[in-house]
């Protein structure tokens, strides 16, 4: 009997009721391993609720026992790890190692998070007047919303709800319905931790559960991740109901290499930074950008036999480097872009299409695949693929390597790997990207830093966790205030200033 994966309410886990479902399928084997509930309207309506409800008493709990409850949850968190690289790679397909990399990377904004006595300190200035003090503080927003995407049923959601919650928040997250279970346990430990019902709620569903987060009245903000067109919707629609939103997009992420490089390290960084989780990472390196031919010739030469001797296999398998992709769909579109490079004239120089994996022929895998020859013109270039493959071209020199990172419209994050501090210097300061890195694969912030990119990578002003976070999930409130000394002065009608 096949397995259903309901909702989460309120601190229980609740039946779908709306009669429609979608399957779940492990990525290693093709096979359906178990159907979610996708929510009908009344059922976020519900879930809403009971956030709404919650949220008077939780915001009213202080900073530091909110901070206790991260604290437990940061330890139920570690004590299952195993148990949480087992679902994701049962449901995304990725390698266990970056499973386990994934929770980590999650675990760190719930470090983060269990500083929120320190992080709501706001400010204070005594006697800006004759006898007037002002201060401000943060206060929570209400009920706020996560829609997350496949690829970091943990991580992404941790970038979001640990910090919301902590700050006094209630919180309903809708993971993606490719690989909902993570969430679902989330929810069971965060209850185990002693986070009250209604504080953290999960609604699994489709288009229908999203519309209906993004325009109900009690819903204050909408954190977002996934494609740009979807980002741009969400931004959209739930700015038109009034919304604070945070939508995070697409990428094309270069990788600038310079004549004077370490070209060992730039192709190990590269394997990890195309190759790795399959290239399905909003951080995955997607294009090498060579600084003149000779790097490029050399880069080929050894990218070549390594991107061909990838060892793909089910993520279970402790030698796999690379596992399969998340659905058939998507394997679909990905070869179909290797297609495309092939048609728009780019050199396929290794062709991971047809990759068979024995006993798993059902499986969505591919073997890695390695272009030479890109132009800026080509669909691969343009186009965030989400996948392993990895675009290389070859530019005249440092200037035409920053002017081809600064004239792509996604702009989420960058490398560059060079010996010389004057390149690294210009390259950090002058380039349009969000997230910039000296000779590191992929520059991901820590969680007490902000997560974002610029451009049409991100829709909203402020990025995820660290100090944006903590603004994103809090409003300002600030105070003026004078006591009475016994003196009247009478009425002024002039515009009030400080003496």
């Amino acid at each position: 009997m096949t397995t259903t994966i309901e909702h989460y309410i309120n601190g229980s886990i609740v039946p779908g009721n709306s009669g429609n479902s979608s399957a779940v399928f492990n990525p290693a084997t093709g096979k359906e391993s178990a159907r979610v509930a996708l929510a009908s309207p009344e059922e976020v309506n519900t879930a809403v609720a009971a956030a709404n409800a919650a949220f008077p008493a939780w915001s009213s709990t202080t900073p530091l026992n909110r901070a206790r409850v991260m604290f437990k949850f940061k330890d139920l968190i570690e004590q299952n790890r195993e148990k949480f690289q087992e679902l994701i790679t049962a449901e995304h397909g990725k390698v266990l190692s970056d499973a386990g990399g994934e929770v980590t990377r999650g675990l760190e904004v719930i470090e983060f998070a269990c500083g929120i006595p320190h992080l709501l300190k706001g400010e204070h200035s005594r006697n800006v007047g004759g006898g007037v003090d002002s201060w401000s503080e943060m206060q929570p927003l209400g009920v706020v919303v996560g829609i997350t995407p496949f690829n970091f049923p943990v991580m992404v959601p941790m970038w979001m709800f640990p910090v919301a919650v902590a700050c006094g928040n209630t919180f309903v997250l809708k993971p993606s319905e490719r690989d909902p279970s993570p969430g679902l346990l989330i929810a069971e430990l965060f209850k185990q931790a002693g986070l009250p019902d209604g504080v953290f709620n999960v609604i699994n569903g489709d288009k229908t559960a999203v519309d209906a987060l993004l325009s109900h009245d009690d819903v204050k903000a909408v954190s977002f991740v996934g494609s740009t067109p979807v980002a741009e919707y969400i931004y959209a629609k739930a700015s038109e109901h009034g919304k604070r939103v945070q939508a995070l997009g697409g990428a094309k992420n270069h990788m600038l290499i310079m004549p004077d490089a370490d070209l060992d390290q730039a192709v190990d960084a590269l394997m990890g930074a195309a190759y790795g989780s399959a290239g399905e990472r909003c951080m995955a390196i997607s294009v090498a950008v060579c600084v003149g031919d000779e790097v490029a010739d050399q880069l080929i030469e050894k990218l070549t036999p390594k991107v061909q001797n990838l060892k793909v296999a089910p993520g279970t398998e402790p030698e796999a480097e690379m596992g399969p992709l998340v659905t058939a769909q998507h394997l679909e579109k990905v070869t179909g872009y290797v297609a495309l490079g092939i048609e728009e004239g780019a050199s396929l120089i290794v062709d991971g299409r047809n990759h068979q994996v024995p006993g798993h022929e059902a499986g969505y895998f591919m073997g890695g695949c390695l272009f030479d020859n890109v132009s800026k013109d080509m669909g691969i270039y343009k186009d965030e693929i989400f996948g392993p493959v990895l675009c290389v071209v070859r530019v005249p020199s440092f200037d035409a390597g920053c002017e081809l990172i600064n004239d792509h419209e996604y702009g989420n994050g960058t490398t560059i790997f060079t010996r010389d501090g004057d390149s690294a210097r210009q390259f950090t300061h002058s380039i349009q990207v969000g997230m910039v890195g000296v000779n590191v694969p992929i520059p991901v912030p820590m969680a007490f830093h902000s997560f974002g990119g610029w451009k049409r990578s991100l829709f909203g002003p402020l990025h995820v966790h660290g100090p944006d976070g903590v603004r994103f999930y809090t409003r300002m409130k600030t105070m003026t205030s004078r006591w009475p000394t016994g003196i009247r002065k009478g009425s002024d009608f002039s515009m009030p200033i400080m003496k």
